[in-house]
């Protein structure tokens, strides 16, 4: 068994470097992510959410049929999950120095989710989870990305990660219901 080292911070010193800097904010000399790449990355998630916003929103307006009504209170509900996703990137993205990019200009090349309508009802749900399913591996791939250097975007985005999780199964789970399957095919 090993013996760890012992927790040793230099209070004199991170009051002095406090106090540097002050046009920084919250990045602080010890932020050991690279902050323009955090902002890129943070981003291009602002955007993909906006779009999956929007896409959400017009699948609830859309939703017409017979079974339409529960799928439709699911398509609201997710749009303002989405959309509080979206708030949360852009407050984080702003307490690092950075500006939200709400620009609907070049929205869609900077999502990873694409826009799309969707012929159907089915159509609409097969579309919301193959954005759910992009969302999922894009916030994955970036959670490993920051690991310990930024560990309040990491958390930030593990909490996402779990509602976007969560978004793909409820549109697994009604892709099934109307179509019968239990599981997608490939």
């Amino acid at each position: 068994m090993s013996e760890s080292q012992p927790f040793v911070s230099d209070i004199q010193e991170i009051r002095r470097r406090a106090r540097e800097h002050l046009e920084e904010g919250a990045v602080t000399e010890n932020y050991e992510g690279d902050v323009s790449t955090t902002l890129k990355l943070l981003n291009d998630a602002l955007a993909t959410e906006i779009v999956c916003v929007l896409r959400y929103t017009s699948h609830y307006i859309s939703a017409v049929g017979i079974h339409s009504e529960a799928v439709k209170d699911e398509f609201g509900a997710h749009a303002r999950e989405e959309q509080d996703h979206a708030l949360r990137l852009a407050e984080r993205i702003n307490q690092l120095g950075g500006k939200p990019n709400f620009n609907p200009e070049g929205l869609l090349t900077r999502s990873a989710s694409q826009f799309v309508e969707g012929q159907n009802l089915v159509d609409m749900i097969r579309e919301d989870l193959v954005a759910e399913r992009i969302a999922v591996e894009t916030y994955r791939d970036m959670i490993r990305y920051f690991a310990d250097r930024d560990p309040t975007t990491r958390r930030l985005l593990e909490d996402i990660l779990t509602k976007e999780e969560e978004h793909a199964n409820d549109m697994h789970d009604l892709l099934v219901a109307h179509q019968g399957r239990p599981m997608l095919e490939n």
